[in-house]
């Protein structure tokens, strides 16, 4: 064959923000072999697409997931696939899963993210032969990946590898140095393989799982800043990328990450932190948030925060629902395994005060607007609170809108199911953000939060908003500025092969159709979570994405996933910072 795919008459972008231009793309031995205007002869060729009023763009990279289980045994990672995503990024949050043993490292990942324990700690114990990031990158590469994989090393991974779990959540102790040197050669070896760099976590409210140190914060918040320190050193030597959460609750505490990243007395330091939002409850947090960035930068620093290109919509189940965890009451409720220790909790008088006055407190940095009355109730036993708010309904029985919640979780549970927009609501906010070129436009958890949230199709709502603007003759930038934020931005900063679709680069490739924009890709939709035996949150968007491309190899062909895809030899690969 001359060429294996030939994409024809496209509206072809490059991944480089350059202009955009009607092409023709051949693709041979997993490459571009020619972007062209001329007709390309189509004698001896595997496959021809017509993109006539398509874009073709490059893969669309997602430097936020939590797939890290998911692609032990469903590596097809389908969800983000068929919204043209070819290259995602695990080891997130702190959390990968690579020195800790198979308890340790499922314990500090599924309650935080929220994917049962009694599905991934079997997964772990099955198939978890690997204890070394060289071992994992071995792994990596010899399975069937269905979008390529990058990763950062999670430190609450490999603290708990280098302390054990019970060791490494002790406030009062401090590694050895033998535990500190043995963490330091886990990430240079990390680093050497081609980790991208370090993840970390100091937000108090992200929780441990298990019987041995339930409900204990995650290893890497029990850090004290010098051991952190001391692990950048490594990662500012390599050149990699320091990816952090600070403690929503200490505001001051962003001047660490933002010393460390400052290049004024030492080599400045690749940094991004989760996250910058619009919240409604603490609007003025993005504002310090876009000037901590702006004073850092100023410093020679290489500073950006992750920001989500969407509302960020969560929906809950009962009181089960992560942004509890940031205020007591919640938090001690969200303590409590036994539903019958957790009613007798909620129903006790003076924890309903105690939960009153925390609902009531407005000044304080908070996620969650605490605003029961932008909630609305999805779901519930009792169909007359179904489709109102909980204030509406609280109204009607004259009694507390926080009374009425606990009531209404003591005798429903989880089956009572409700739905509130946390931040970045407001549109016209949310694209100052976005066309900040220091932001990083990600934050999609994808393979996490599986009953609370649904961002798989993150890229495509970059692409919607900056579209809607240029219709509306309003721009917040160029489509092909859009796509390089989605694609050949991140890959530069991050230090990976990808991102780009020039003569000699890797053949990951999106055929869209801008047509398919012209739908609500907020909606949500249930469906089976593969090998897992669940249902969760995912995207569909038909007609949008056509063909996708990883590696010069079909995944997803008319809207339809290539059924060899995480199967058989495998479309992605594991790619090493450069």
């Amino acid at each position: 064959m001359k060429y294996d795919i030939i994409i024809k008459g496209g509206r072809y972008f490059d991944g480089t923000g350059k202009g955009s231009s009607i092409q023709n793309v051949a693709i041979k031995d997993n490459k571009i072999a020619s972007v062209t205007s001329e007709a390309i002869s189509e004698i001896d060729v595997m496959k021809v697409i017509d993109a006539q009023g398509k874009w073709v763009t490059p893969g669309f990279i997602d430097s936020h997931t939590h797939y890290d289980s998911e692609l032990i045994v469903s590596p097809s990672l389908s969800e983000s696939v068929r919204h043209g995503v070819t290259t995602v990024l695990v080891g997130s949050c702190s959390l990968s899963m690579v020195c800790s043993d198979t308890e340790d490292a499922s314990d500090i990942f599924t309650r935080v993210e929220t994917v049962p324990r009694e599905k991934v700690l079997p997964i772990l114990k099955q198939h978890k032969t690997w204890s070394t990031p060289k071992q994992w990158v071995e792994f990596a590469q010899q399975h069937p990946l269905g979008p390529n994989v990058v990763s950062f090393l999670g430190h609450s991974d490999m603290r708990v590898g280098s302390m054990g779990l019970s060791r490494a959540t002790d406030i009062n102790i401090k590694p050895t140095e033998n535990e500190m040197q043995h963490m330091e050669a886990n990430l240079k070896e990390a680093l050497d393989e081609g980790f991208l760099g370090l993840s970390t976590m100091c937000l108090k409210w992200d929780k441990v799982d298990g019987d041995r140190e339930w409900s204990k914060s995650l290893p890497s918040t029990y850090a004290h800043w010098k051991e952190v320190s001391r692990l950048n050193n490594l990662v500012r030597k390599y050149n990699r990328v320091h990816q952090g959460a600070p403690n929503a609750a200490e505001i001051l505490q962003i001047t660490q990450y933002m010393s460390e990243c400052m290049g004024l007395f030492k080599k400045r330091l690749k940094t991004t932190l989760i996250s910058r939002m619009d919240l409604k409850g603490s609007r003025f947090l993005s504002m310090l948030a876009n000037l901590s960035a702006k004073v850092t930068n100023f410093f020679n620093g290489d500073f950006r925060w992750q920001v989500l290109p969407t509302p960020f919509t969560v929906y809950a189940d009962g009181i089960d629902v992560v942004f509890f965890e940031e205020f007591g009451a919640g938090e001690l409720a969200l303590d409590l395994k036994d539903a019958v220790e957790r009613n007798n909790l909620l129903k006790d008088e003076k924890y309903r005060r105690d939960f009153r006055k925390f609902y009531g407190e407005k000044l304080s940095p908070r996620v969650w607007q605490r605003d029961f009355g932008d909630a609305q109730i999805l779901a519930c036993p009792d169909e007359t609170v179904v489709g109102k708010n909980f204030d509406e309904v609280a109204k009607q029985r004259k009694v507390h809108v926080v009374d009425l919640f606990l009531d209404l979780v003591v005798e429903h549970g989880q089956k009572l199911r409700w739905v509130t927009t946390v931040g970045n609501h407001r549109k016209h906010v949310l694209k100052g953000m976005v066309k900040d070129k220091k932001s990083l436009i990600t934050f999609s958890d994808a393979g996490a939060h599986i009953r609370n949230m649904a961002f798989y199709n993150l890229p495509l709502r970059m692409l919607k908003l900056v579209n809607e603007s240029i219709e509306e003759n309003k721009p917040v930038m160029t489509m092909e500025e859009a796509v390089w934020r989605m694609t050949g931005d991140p890959a530069n900063w991050l230090g990976i092969e990808a991102g780009r679709i020039c003569v000699g680069d890797r053949a990951d490739v999106v055929v869209l159709d801008p047509k398919g924009f012209d739908q609500n890709l907020e909606d949500v939709h249930w469906d089976e979570m593969e090998n897992f035996g669940l249902q969760r949150l995912v995207n569909r968007n038909p007609g949008l994405v056509k063909h996708v491309v990883i590696n010069g190899k079909l995944a997803v062909e008319n809207e339809q996933l290539n059924p060899a895809l995480g199967h058989e030899m495998g479309f992605g690969t594991f790619i090493p910072a450069q």
